[in-house]
Parts: structure tokens; sequence; C-alpha cells
């Protein structure tokens, strides 16, 4: 079975290993400039560097559907850009999954493939996709929607709370420019510190902690953009392993296709 899933990040990522662990096939779908934060344990830098592992799988960045062979046939994960899915006849799709994460549907349809599931707000069941996956961390999370209609809680624009903390933990570009990050991932910052530099200006931590993630250098940002996180719990293992939520939303994924597809 072959699963093409609409963005790369650390979400998608998660969701992308657990479907691979379970012997299916797997394509990512990336824009050319990739924003995920957490870029240790995202494919989409693969975009970048040509290929990305994230524990012990790897990503293979494909420029057509020849390099998605090859890749598919070393049991890599294949990483293309195509995030308008342009080309999604050529990657022979059994299941499509959109993990843009984006708090509203990007073009994802029904029709796109025979088993079509998206994951947070911007989705309704049985109408835009087959079934719908909870994304807010709480008691429904990772919860899949099959009924017509159904769909997952509204954006509450509050990150998930992480060591007590929520908003404070994630930083935003100051104005739009070239991101200069000054601090590596993985780092231990103070409240106060800048971590990177945008046109000048300094892009401050808001609370102690270890930098989880950030956006490359040289990224052109717009202003009041997410750019980077801050983790008060300074466990540097959770810099290069997957988080839970994305652990569990790749369980829920992996139970949609199950269902749908059995």
């Amino acid at each position: 079975m072959r699963v093409v899933i609409r963005g790369a990040g650390d979400l998608a990522t998660g969701i992308a290993l657990r479907l691979r662990r379970a012997n299916m096939e797997v394509v990512m779908l990336e824009t050319a400039q990739p924003t995920a934060i957490r870029r240790t344990v995202a494919m989409s830098e693969a975009v970048r560097k040509g290929e990305m592992r994230v524990e012990d799988l790897r990503g293979v960045f494909c420029a057509d559907a020849d390099a998605v062979k090859r890749a598919i046939a070393s049991r890599d994960i294949a990483v293309c850009v195509d995030p308008e899915c342009a080309n999604l006849a050529e990657y022979k799709t059994d299941v499509l999954v959109d993990a843009i994460i984006a708090k509203r549907n990007f073009g994802t349809k029904k029709s796109m493939a025979p088993c079509v599931i998206a994951l947070g707000p911007g989705f309704a069941a049985g109408i835009d996709c087959h079934a719908v996956v909870e994304t807010m961390r709480g008691h429904d999370l990772g919860r899949v929607f099959y009924m017509e209609g159904a769909r997952a809680k509204a954006d509450t624009k509050v990150p998930g709370e992480v060591g007590g903390f929520t908003h404070e933990r994630v930083m935003h570009t100051p104005c739009a420019g070239v991101y200069e990050p000054v601090r590596e991932i993985a780092d231990v910052v103070k409240a106060g510190e800048a971590v990177a530099y945008v046109e000048g200006q300094p892009v401050l931590a808001k609370i102690d902690g270890m930098l989880r993630g950030q956006l490359p250098a040289g990224l052109v940002t717009r202003e009041h953009m997410k750019c980077a996180d801050v983790d008060p719990r300074c466990e540097r293992i959770h810099c290069f392993t997957v988080s839970d939520k994305a652990r569990c939303l790749g369980g829920a994924v992996l139970e949609a296709i199950l269902h749908l597809c059995n």
C-alpha cells in the first residue's frame, strides 16, 4: 500500500515513520522552502539537504517519478517538492493524508485518492475526506472521526502545553526578512536571550529552557512568523526523537487506514 502525505514537518514525519514501520510505502510532499521549526525530526529537511534521517528511517529527496521508485525500492521515504499535489497520479496513491496541520484546507478533496485522511481543523469527514483526526492535545488527541460532517476542534490559537507553558515557549519573527540564528537546536537558553536575528532585530527567548527547534539560516520570513520553540523540560533527547503527539497522530492515521481500507 502506498501512502502520500501532504506535508513533511515534525508531525507529518511522526506519521510517516509509523506507517513505514508498518510496511507501507510512503511519499511525502513539501514546499520548495520548508518552514518546519523542529527540523531535527522533520523529513522536510531532505529538500534542503538531499536526505534526512529521523530515528531509524531515512527520507530521500526525489526530483521525479524515477527517483521516487528508487527510494521506495530502497525502503526509504520519498520526499518531493509538490505542495499542490500536481503529480499525484504519478505516485500511484492508495491513501492520501493531509498532515500540513495548517488549521485549514489547502485543496484536499475526497476524490483525490481511494482513501483520504485529514488532520486537524478545516476538514469535514465524508465531505472533504473520508476521516478526520483530532490534533488538539487533551482527552481526544488522536481520535478519528468517520461520521459524515464530523470535524476536529476549532483552532484555539494557543500552542499545546509543554512543561507548564503554552504561548511562552514559542517565538515569532519581529519583522519580515532573512532569518539568522545565533544559537543551535539543543542549546540551553535563558529568558531574554537572543536565539536569532531578523534584519538586525533580535528573536528573544521568553522562558528558560532548551531550544527544541528553529528555522534554518537564510530563510526569508514574514513578520510574526513562528520561528523557534523552547522546551522547559531540557531533555536533549526530545530534540532528536519524534514527539508523543506525533506518535499518537501516527497511530490514529494507521487506525484510519486499516479501518477504511479493510
